[in-house]
C-alpha cells in the first residue's frame, strides 16, 4: 500500500511547541511506517519522520514572518498533487484548499476535516471528489457523507502517569475567547486553587484585556506555549484541567493528553467534549462556573489511574493508525470515485 499523507505547514511536523494537525499527522506517518506501509508524508521540508519525506516548504509559515502562507500552501498542495499518480491513496490533513485540486488528484482522496473554520468553506467540501473523515461525531455537516469518525490519537510514551498531583488546576489551548481562558482563570479563582496557563496567545487583544491583567506569577501563572514535555508535566502535576469552552470544539487534543497522565478533566459540555470524556471516570462534564468550581472538588474522588488507563484504551496512537488502515482499504478496494 503507497500513501500520500498531505500534512499541513504552518509548523514543522511533529510541531516543536503549538500545532494540532501537524501532530496528529506526524503520528499517523510513525505508525503506518511502523505497519509497514509505504508512505509518504508531504510537510515542511524540515520535518522529522520515518517516513519518506517530500516537500517545497522549507520551513512553517507561521514562524517566518516574511513567507506567505497563502502562496506556500498552494505551492505544497500543487507539489503533491502532482505525484498523486504514484499513490493508491492520498490522505489531506489540511483545510479547504487541496479540495479545489481534487479533480487534479489521480488517486482516491479522503479528507480528515480537523474542523470548519466557517459556513463560508463547505461548498469546497460539497462540490469535490473526495472522501470524508470526522475526527467526532459532534463535528459532522449534515451536508456531507463521511465514511467514518476517527478519534485523534496521541502518544502514550510522552505522557507519563503521575498519581501524585499538586492542588493547582490548569488550562491548555491556544488563548482565545473560543477557549474561555477567562472563565477558567475565574473557576480557580472561585475554588481557591492556583492556576497555570499554557498556550499560544491567538488573540492579543483578548489576552491583554482578560488574561494579562489577572497573571501574577503565583495564583496564575503563564508559561505561554510549551513543548510536548513541559506540558506533560504541567498535565501530570495538576488536579484538574481546566475547559471551559465557548464554542463546539471538534475534539480537544489537550483534554485527551491530560487524561492519559492521570488528570481528570472538568470541561465545558460543548463539541466533542461528551464523547471524550468518561463522565465521572476520566472528568466532569459542566454547563457553568459554579457546576465547574463543584466539579473540581470532586475531580479528588476520582481514580488517577483509572483515569489514565481508560485514556491509554481509547485514544492511542496505535488505535488511531488501525482505524485508518481500515478506512484506507475500503476506499482502496472500491471503485475510483
Amino acid at each position: 500500500m503507497r500513501v500520500a499523507l498531505l500534512g499541513p505547514v504552518a509548523w514543522r511536523t511533529p510541531p516543536h511547541h503549538y500545532g494540532p494537525w501537524e501532530q496528529v499527522t506526524g503520528l499517523l506517518a510513525e505508525g503506518l511506517a511502523t505497519r509497514g506501509v509505504d508512505v509518504t508524508l508531504f510537510a515542511t521540508l524540515d520535518s522529522v519522520t520515518s517516513a519518506h519525506l517530500d516537500g517545497v516548504c522549507p520551513r512553517g509559515y507561521a514562524d517566518a514572518p516574511e513567507m506567505d502562507g497563502r502562496v506556500w500552501e498552494a505551492m505544497h498542495v500543487s507539489h503533491a498533487m502532482a505525484r498523486s499518480a504514484q499513490f493508491d491513496l492520498v490522505h489531506s490533513h489540511l483545510d479547504w484548499l487541496p479540495l479545489a485540486f481534487a479533480e487534479h488528484c489521480r488517486a482516491p482522496l479522503l479528507t480528515t476535516v480537523h474542523g470548519f473554520s466557517g459556513a463560508g468553506i463547505l461548498p469546497a467540501y460539497a462540490r469535490a471528489r473526495s472522501s470524508y473523515v470526522s475526527i467526532s461525531d459532534a463535528d459532522r455537516s449534515a451536508e456531507l457523507d463521511y465514511v467514518a469518525t476517527v478519534h485523534h490519537g496521541v502518544d502514550l510514551t510522552g505522557l507519563p502517569f503521575n498519581g501524585a498531583a499538586s492542588p493547582g488546576l490548569a488550562a491548555l489551548g491556544r488563548i482565545h475567547p473560543d477557549k474561555g481562558t477567562h472563565t477558567a482563570i475565574e473557576i480557580a479563582r472561585r475554588a481557591g486553587r492556583p492556576l497555570t496557563i499554557c498556550g499560544i496567545v491567538q488573540d492579543e487583544r483578548y489576552f491583554a484585556e482578560q488574561v494579562a491583567p489577572h497573571i501574577d506569577g503565583d495564583r496564575v501563572v503563564f508559561l505561554g506555549s510549551v513543548g510536548p514535555r513541559r506540558r506533560a508535566e504541567v498535565l501530570g502535576a495538576s488536579a484538574a484541567l481546566l475547559h471551559p469552552i465557548a464554542f463546539d470544539e471538534p475534539f480537544g487534543l489537550s483534554v485527551v493528553e491530560s487524561m492519559v497522565c492521570g488528570t481528570p478533566v472538568v470541561a465545558y459540555a460543548r463539541g466533542a467534549m461528551p464523547e471524550v470524556v468518561d463522565e465521572g471516570v476520566t472528568g466532569f462534564l459542566v454547563r457553568t462556573v459554579e457546576q465547574a468550581v463543584e466539579a473540581v472538588t470532586r475531580a479528588a474522588d476520582l481514580d488517577r489511574a483509572y483515569c489514565h488507563a481508560r485514556a491509554r484504551q481509547r485514544f492511542s496512537a496505535e488505535r488511531m493508525v488501525t482505524d485508518y488502515l481500515s478506512v484506507y482499504d475500503r476506499l482502496i478496494r472500491q471503485p475510483h470515485r
